[in-house]
């Protein structure tokens, strides 16, 4: 893994690269974020196998400075944009799963001639009526201040998955990674707390903009983001590929980074066919 730092309009980003070839952005979701501080994340590191990954963490997130100037979804999106002009990327496989496919969708939707596909895991940003997404930041606190059950359900399998109490163990853990989940909900709370919460009501209309190859791969049992998000999204894109992982919850990318790592591949292979 090669973690460097760069400077965004005087605020440091904390960048992770992995692999050779072509390049992915990928823009991670909750669950990677144990993992951006001192280990490639197991997504990251299937698909650095045959591409070059390149993984910004966003603001607030592991060695990222926190942005009090970013305010709307329309910022972030002009921060990345000012990241990729940084790291002198023109085009390139943009990867997102959970917010950060929302802000990969954004992205995809203003700029799409700079994204040679998409790909969508387990992404918020849309609004289905009557199946709405669960309230992640009801369950951020522990129960008794110990408990992660309520958060793991949310973002695993279920509350005694493996990866799940790896990531977010019960009981008072290391000061540097309790910092580095509260960074992550700082940073979604900023732009998906408040109403509308974790959406835009304007996306699922937008999503035509973006012409180009698109794929979504979704946990079959996914109870933050309801499967109904996977089927709007794989619509809105023209009717893009749409795979789902069994026995998963909403974090395919580290509950099953070989098979996730594994469609991807083929679907960004199948680009240059």
């Amino acid at each position: 893994m090669t973690g460097r730092a760069i400077e965004i309009e005087g605020h440091s980003v904390w960048i992770v690269e992995e692999g050779k070839g072509e390049p992915i952005v990928y823009l991670h979701g909750f669950a990677d974020v144990p993992g951006l501080l001192t280990n490639t994340p197991p997504l990251q590191k299937e698909l650095a196998n045959r591409y070059k990954v390149i993984a910004p963490a966003h603001p607030a997130c592991s060695k990222s400075d926190e942005r009090e100037d970013l305010d709307t979804m329309e910022d972030l999106v002009f921060h990345y944009l000012e990241i990729f002009d940084a790291l002198s990327l023109k085009e390139f496989h943009l990867i997102g799963a959970c917010i950060g496919g929302w802000v990969a969708a954004e992205i995809a939707i203003r700029y799409p001639e700079k994204i040679k596909s998409l790909s969508l895991i387990g992404a918020t940003g849309l609004f289905v009526r009557g199946h709405s997404i669960a309230d992640i930041f009801w369950v951020a606190q522990p129960e008794d201040g110990i408990y992660y059950n309520d958060l793991r359900h949310l973002l695993f399998v279920s509350s005694g998955s493996g990866i799940g109490k790896e990531r977010f163990p019960d009981g008072r853990g290391e000061i540097d990674q309790e910092l580095l989940r509260y960074g992550m909900f700082r940073f979604s709370s900023r732009f998906g707390f408040s109403p509308p919460y974790l959406h835009n009501r304007k996306l699922r209309d937008r999503l035509r903009r973006y012409q180009g190859p698109a794929t979504i791969v979704w946990g079959a049992e996914d109870h933050l983001v309801p499967i109904e998000h996977a089927k709007e999204y794989s619509e809105g894109l023209g009717d893009a590929t749409l795979d789902l992982i069994d026995e998963c919850g909403h974090s395919v990318q580290v509950e099953a980074p070989a098979e996730t790592a594994s469609l991807l591949t083929k679907f960004i292979e199948k680009q240059g066919s």
